[in-house]
Order: structure tokens, then sequence, then C-alpha cells
């Protein structure tokens, strides 16, 4: 292969091309961030920590996505939309794609190490689930729940980098984020379905089955349920609330659209989101800044 050709595996192997997995991972700890500001100043003083954690957030998506490669190399072969991936065509080998993975987790640690004693313990633990989670699928139909776990975690980490603490309204908003993974990526599994069916590969799309658009409205309800929770326990003004209508509708708007049986629906539902997490993040600034 030329340097380019070898260049163009390198961006497949750590998804590059697909910026949607990093937006997901990376506004939960906008959310983080904005929630422990109380004006559009403290958002304007923490600009380095946001620029960290918007490189933190590629670093440790591309990272996540090396881990899962390695291990499920063998089945993705046998799944149509994975079978030209680098690892699975056999184009980057499994050393160089390990060597990759340590730089990659190398370059993290070191923005985590910048932040304060309580972010570093919860980033050390979010990195257990990242190396634990692509070994999921094979034990459990709830594969999606640990992922809620792992990429919301963000939330807390951000929280606490901004003000070194933990509270009960930001677990709040963190439980949130966890419903909203298990709505959009039991989406985004209906996918694959029927080569996991074959393969043997768990996911909560082959849980519910005919049933998953009920589950995905409930998933989505809680997670509405706990932006709500958290407005309240943080003391948000009324402008947070009227904001979530639009949440609300954009739930609504997805459940209502939502086939199952058909893949480029599951795939626009599942991009959806990233827009989905943008405004939230407006309105946690809009608690602030319309007094």
């Amino acid at each position: 292969m030329t340097k380019i050709d070898t260049l163009n595996q390198y961006i497949l192997l750590t998804r590059l091309n697909q910026p949607i997995g990093f937006l997901l991972l990376m506004l939960p700890c906008m959310w983080g961030v904005l929630a422990a500001c109380n004006s559009i100043n403290d958002i304007i003083n923490n600009w380095l920590l946001i620029f960290l954690l918007i490189i933190g957030s590629i670093l440790m998506r591309s990272a996540g996505c090396i881990i899962n490669d390695i291990f499920d190399r063998n089945y993705d072969k046998k799944v149509s939309r994975t079978v030209l991936r680098p690892l699975a065509k056999g184009t980057i080998t499994i050393f160089d794609a390990c060597i990759c993975f340590i730089f990659l987790s190398l370059l993290g640690l070191f923005i985590l190490l910048s932040l304060d004693k309580l972010s570093i313990i919860i980033g050390i633990i979010s990195f257990t689930l990242l190396l634990i989670y692509p070994l999921m699928k094979r034990i459990t139909y709830w594969p999606q729940l640990v992922l809620g776990i792992t990429f919301n975690i963000g939330v807390l980490i951000s929280f606490s980098a901004v003000t070194s603490s933990i509270n009960l309204s930001i677990i709040f908003l963190y439980c949130s984020g966890i419903f909203w993974t298990l709505g959009y990526d039991t989406v985004y599994a209906h996918q694959d379905k029927q080569d996991d069916l074959k393969i043997g590969v768990k996911s909560t799309a082959i849980l519910f089955g005919s049933n998953s658009k009920k589950m995905i409205s409930f998933f989505y309800l809680m997670m509405f349920a706990f932006l709500c929770l958290y407005g309240i326990m943080a003391g948000n003004s009324i402008y947070y609330f009227i904001s979530l209508l639009f949440v609300g509708g954009h739930l609504i708007y997805q459940v209502k659209v939502l086939n199952i049986e058909n893949h480029d629906i599951c795939l626009s539902i599942f991009k959806s989101n990233q827009y989905l997490g943008m405004i939230i993040c407006l309105s946690l600034i809009s608690d602030f800044l319309f007094l």
C-alpha cells in the first residue's frame, strides 16, 4: 500500500471519518461543563478545559474503536456493515493496531492527569469500562447499558474538573445520558440484528425484538424525566424547563418515524442524536443566558 492508502486505513480504524461517535462522546462532557457554570464568563474562563475535553473525546473514541475492532475482528468478517474494517480485512495488523491504541491512550492519560484528583479517578474507571465494553456483547443482551455508562461518564469528569466535586443533580444528568444511549444505540443495533443472530452476538435490539419501539420510548421517557430531575435539583430557571420542550419534541419525533426494519431510517435517527445533544447544551446555557 502507498502511504496515502495506509493513512486511509488508520482513519478507518480510528473512525475519524465518522464524527458522529466523537460527538456523542463529547457532548455529555460539554453538559458537565455547562452544568458547572453560572454565566457566559464562566464558560469563557474554562476554554482550556473545553478544548482538552474535545481533544480527549477524539482520542478516547478512537482508542475505543480500536480495542473494539481488535476483540471483534473475527465477528466483523461475518457482518456486512463491518466486513471492510481494516482489522477484518487484514490491511492493518493486530500489533500495529495495539501500538496505535497504546499511543492514543497515553495521549488521553496525559490530558486526564492535567485535571483534578476526582476527575482522574473517574477517568480511570471510564478507561476500564472502555476495555471491557467489547466483551459485553458476548455475555449479556445489555451491552448498550455498559456503553451508556461508559459514553456518558464525561458528564461526571467535566463537572468534577470545574467544581472538584460530584453532587446528586449531576448524577441525575448522568443518568439521563445513560438512558439516552440505551435508546439511540438500540436503534443503531437494529442495523446488525440479523448478522448478530447468526454469529451469536447479543444486543438490546435482539432482546426486545418487535417490542423495541416501546422500550426505546421508555428509555427516552426516562431520559427526559432525569433531565427534569436534574433541573429541579440544580435549581435551574424556567428557561431551562421551557427549552426541554424542544428536547421532548425531538425524542417524540425519533420514536414516531422509527422503523426498526429499515436500516436507513435507523441510521438517520441514530445520527440525529448529535443534534439532540446540542439542544441539551443550549438548554443548559439558557438557564443563565436569559437571567
